[in-house]
């Protein structure tokens, strides 16, 4: 008998098996799972970057719980796509679109001005869109990208719709970072990364800045009523990653190409869920300033649990991008 030879009644225990451990595998991939079943009925919900992704995942899954969901987003033919097959799926009608470019400091408040005319009452804000690992690309404002839109503009979002959130609390402000904070500083001395752009050490940077926001927030809104959290999704298989190949080594796109299998990844659902689980568990009602990953707390780096970084943060961003009222 050949050595590569099997017994036919080994054949079926051993497929079973694989199966299994495949099944095991993947549940382990998928990580947590928000399993509250909390109504927003009557409440008003902001997700930024809803169109794509676990932007859309999220805004699905609180449309279903009665929410009014407002879709935030740049590319609004595609919002609006998005925004009808929410409807179509949940059933719920209450799905707006508002034009939010995160790459204009403009844009973002016009944005909030639209949004605090229209609602009287905003219950939750996810600040959940990011570009990730992109060129040496600048804002309109001339803000390196990454950090503009993952940080900069989701601060400046926040801070001008602060006292129409106030005023509806109990709320919450979710910030959606990754576990990538942990792989850089901020660069305070060249946060837009003149001297020497690296897109991923850009990156990083941006994510760690959403920690050390929700750090700063958290601190600023105590005794308000809103509470907020930051989190990581985990490795998520959503066009978030379209500029990863030009942004690595052919070594490293060969090391991605191979750990990125679809196998390997969460699907965009499964990576809502820790968003989900900030946004409505009726367990975090009384906590605040929170990192999540699996939809459990969990430590985030020294760097982002540094409380002088997180208030030079606060006090740098609403300079560049005049904020003209700071919380109190």
């Amino acid at each position: 008998m050949s050595m590569f030879s099997m017994d036919p009644l080994f054949v079926g225990p051993v497929i079973f098996a694989v199966i299994v451990l495949y099944w095991v595998f993947r549940r382990w991939v998928a990580g947590g799972w928000c399993h509250s079943k909390a109504r927003l009925d009557g409440k008003t919900v902001v997700i930024t970057g809803a169109n794509t992704g676990i932007g859309k995942e999220t805004a699905k899954d609180l449309a279903r719980r009665g929410a009014r969901v407002i879709l935030a987003c740049r590319d609004l033919p595609k919002a609006e796509a998005a925004a009808a097959d929410i409807r179509k799926v949940t059933g719920n009608k209450k799905v707006t679109v508002r034009k939010l470019d995160l790459a204009s400091m403009a844009s973002v408040r016009e944005c909030a001005k639209k949004i605090k005319a229209e609602v009287t009452r905003l219950d939750i804000i996810i600040n959940n869109a990011g570009i990730m690992f992109c060129p040496e690309w600048k804002t309109e404002d001339g803000f390196e990208m990454q950090f503009g839109v993952n940080h900069l503009g989701h601060f400046l979002l926040t801070n001008l719709l602060l006292d129409l959130i106030k005023s509806s609390a109990p709320a919450r402000i979710v910030n959606v970072s990754s576990m990538a904070h942990a792989f850089n500083k901020m660069c305070w001395d060249d946060l837009h990364m003149r001297e020497k752009y690296d897109t991923m050490a850009a990156y990083a940077q941006s994510k760690l800045a959403n920690v050390l926001f929700t750090k700063e927030l958290a601190k600023r809104l105590m005794g308000s009523g809103v509470t907020v959290y930051a989190l990581s999704p985990g490795s998520v298989k959503t066009e978030l990653i379209r500029h990863m190949h030009g942004a690595l080594s052919l070594p490293f796109r060969v090391l991605f190409g191979v750990i990125s299998l679809k196998f390997l990844q969460k699907t965009a659902e499964q990576g809502a869920q820790t968003t989900i689980q900030c946004a409505v568990a009726e367990e975090l009602r009384d906590t605040t300033g929170i990192y999540f990953s699996d939809c459990v707390p969990k430590t985030p780096s020294r760097e982002a649990l540094d409380e002088e970084s997180a208030r030079r943060l606060w006090e740098i961003s609403a300079e560049l991008v005049g904020l003209e009222k700071k919380v109190e």
